[in-house]
């Protein structure tokens, strides 16, 4: 078995990670609290909770609110196990790559980071 092959296809773009992310430590989040959050458009957004719930990783509620509409997102179960099943295959990649290479990650130096100021 490769290190790649736990990797999950539908998790490859940033923002569905971030999804994913939020869903994961959330029992639910709307759209607006979505994409506030990881700071996305509308668009962008909407294209990408379409790709996870296409693969039946997230569940839509719709409804209203005070005559409002609101839409809420929560994982599956089915979307829980594929993102934890993602996660260990990165962790045993990361591993992997580790002990192939030796490397060892430096310790955080904060007079290395860029504030961009």
């Amino acid at each position: 078995m490769g290190l790649i092959d736990g990797i999950d296809k539908v998790f490859d773009h940033r923002i569905r990670l971030g999804i994913m992310s939020v869903l994961m430590v959330n029992d639910h989040m709307d759209f607006t609290g979505l994409r506030e959050l990881l700071g996305v458009t509308d668009g962008n957004l909407a294209s990408h909770i379409r790709a996870l719930e296409t693969a039946h990783y997230l569940q839509v509620e719709k409804k209203f609110i005070n005559r409002k509409p609101n839409t809420r997102y929560a994982a599956t179960e089915t979307g829980k196990e594929a993102f934890g099943k993602h996660l260990t295959a990165l962790e045993k990649l990361l591993g992997g790559q580790a002990d192939i290479r030796g490397y060892s990650p430096r310790p955080h130096n904060p007079a290395n980071t860029h504030t961009g100021r």
